[in-house]
């Protein structure tokens, strides 16, 4: 039998094994899955009323809530398309993607509407503008008068084509015009069994969405948290002390960050006020991780287990996990920390191998830099209306990443870098990651990022921009002496440069190279990488 794979499945199986269990919890809000399901529903009923159709694009301009949650299933029950917004973009930067997507309802919250104003003038496409949380000048009415507007049956799941597109999220946009990432009603649903399998979820898994849902960390989880009938507690806006207070509060039990949102958690001034004993597992992911961070975090978090990962938009986006591997024993706990610190070993249901320029797999000795390229059911189905860019990701049944890295005997992956990161300093490659972890793991760094810089002798060379924790007396003396013991001499920066505030991120909490290598490059005629 040959049923219908779709996300659906996954509310229904919460709404039919879960019913009276607490399965979202926004703010005050505390909702159990049949409830929860009942407002997806509604919310699918008040899509249709408004004439929203099948393969329509419903925008979410939001932080985390139960509302975007909602979305998740209501357009997909109407066999919409749900379009989560990155929302630390601007209007100006927001208009090219909602036009090129030809969205037909823009989901908004209060905070946004400044924007919203300039989006109901320059998006044609949208039709109606519904604010979240209550009336608003910018809306045509607000949310909760869409789901007055009746309630739709349960649909009957043989009515779905899996292979539709169920949600289309557009990449950050660090690396240039953002494109939307196509996924299916498959490939969302199988992503979910491969979670839930690859991270052992539970149905007494309390989940806290820590990182925004239009992240691919963030919005990777709640298809299988729903699947599994977890507890999913949203946390609306990043706050280190509020996401510690969750923790307590909730008996939290898993979450998920970017190297960045760990590091705050760490330098938290509350950070010893709450009760954290609950958690069993973090997941780091979005940029590469550290052993350093990763020992930090455990000691913090003294019955969790902190292992890292690695996926991309384009894999739904979880492809690979560093959980211990039977196969693999550590040798002692510094070992087991760099491994968890990887990015790992593939998921099931995907395949994972670093190849050379002819698709030829790299020697797996930790010292063979390839590209990572990825095959599996997790896979896009292609970025929206792009035809060229998506041949040019996807050739011969793999997609081609852009990250680099080496492995070993155990097909364990570590990502070196990014090919744009790359820094070629007199024909040998320096990875900027490497130089990162370096820096990160002097004591008194609270964030790095390393750049190419150009020279006159070397064609480029690493630069770093450090951000010291308050009150730390550290200089460029300093932090060399600290890394020549740590890496090659060739690798060291030739320029360390210290930074007031935090360094500029995207919306997705990674920070911006291309930004902070500008200055260097800025009137030179050629940039030497990328």
């Amino acid at each position: 039998m040959n049923v219908p794979l779709t996300p659906v499945r996954c509310l229904y199986r919460a709404i039919d094994l879960y019913p009276n269990k607490v399965g979202v919890v926004s703010g005050p809000c505390r909702y159990t899955y049949s409830q929860f399901g009942e407002r997806c529903e509604r919310l699918a009923a008040g899509l249709l009323a408004e004439g929203i159709r099948p393969g329509d694009r419903v925008a979410y301009l939001s932080f985390n809530n139960h509302q975007l949650l909602e979305g998740y299933y209501g357009a997909p029950l109407m066999r919409g398309i749900v379009m989560p917004l990155n929302v630390r973009l601007q209007a100006a930067e927001l208009v090219p993607i909602l036009n090129h997507a030809e969205a037909r309802m823009l989901v908004f919250e209060n905070d946004f509407a400044p924007g919203v104003e300039a989006l109901r003038k320059a998006c044609p496409s949208i039709k109606r503008f519904v604010a979240i949380d209550g009336p608003a000048p910018q809306a045509d009415f607000p949310l909760e008068d869409l789901l007055s507007r009746g309630r739709i049956d349960r649909p009957d799941v043989f009515s779905f084509d899996e292979n539709e597109i169920c949600e289309l999220f557009y990449t950050s946009g660090s690396t240039g015009v953002p494109k939307g990432v196509m996924l299916s009603h498959r490939t969302v649903f199988v992503h979910a069994l491969l979670v839930s399998i690859a991270c052992a979820y539970r149905d007494n898994t309390v989940e806290l969405h820590t990182i925004p849902l239009f992240h691919a960390n963030g919005w990777g989880r709640p298809q299988t948290a729903t699947l599994m009938g977890s507890k999913q507690v949203m946390v609306r806006r990043f706050d280190p002390a509020n996401v510690l207070r969750l923790i307590e509060e909730e008996r939290a039990t898993s979450c998920s960050v970017v190297p960045t949102m760990a590091n705050a958690l760490l330098n938290c001034a509350e950070l010893g006020r709450f009760d954290v004993s609950s958690m069993e597992e973090i997941h780091i992911g979005g940029a590469a991780s550290s052993p350093e961070l990763v020992a930090r975090m455990e000691k913090v978090f003294p019955n969790c287990r902190v292992i890292a990962g690695y996926g991309l938009t384009e894999t739904c986006p979880v492809a690979t996990t560093s959980r211990p591997k039977s196969t693999v024993t550590a040798g002692d706990d510094e070992d087991r920390v760099r491994r968890q610190a990887m990015a790992g070993w593939a998921i099931p249901g995907c395949e994972v191998r670093v190849v050379d320029l002819h698709m030829r797999d790299v020697p797996r000795d930790m010292e063979s830099i390839g590209e990572v390229v990825v095959r599996g059911d997790n896979v896009m189905d292609g970025y929206y209306r792009e035809p060229e860019a998506t041949n040019a990701v996807l050739t011969d049944g793999w997609l081609h990443t852009g990250d680099m890295a080496v492995w070993d005997e155990e097909r364990y992956v570590q990502i070196v870098d990014r090919k744009k990161d790359i820094i070629i300093s007199g024909g040998e490659n320096i990875s900027s990651i490497e130089v990162e972890k370096a820096i990160f793991a002097h004591p008194a760094v609270l964030e790095c990022a390393v750049v190419a810089a150009p020279d006159p002798k070397w064609g480029e060379v690493p630069v770093a921009i450090v951000v010291a924790k308050p009150g730390e007396d550290l200089d460029s003396a300093k932090l060399v002496a600290f890394l020549e013991t740590r890496i090659a001499r060739f690798k060291l920066p030739r320029l360390i440069e210290f930074a007031e505030g935090p360094l500029p991120k995207t919306g997705t909490g990674k920070i911006l190279k291309r930004e902070l290598r500008e200055q260097f490059w800025e009137g030179k005629a050629k940039r030497v990488q990328g």
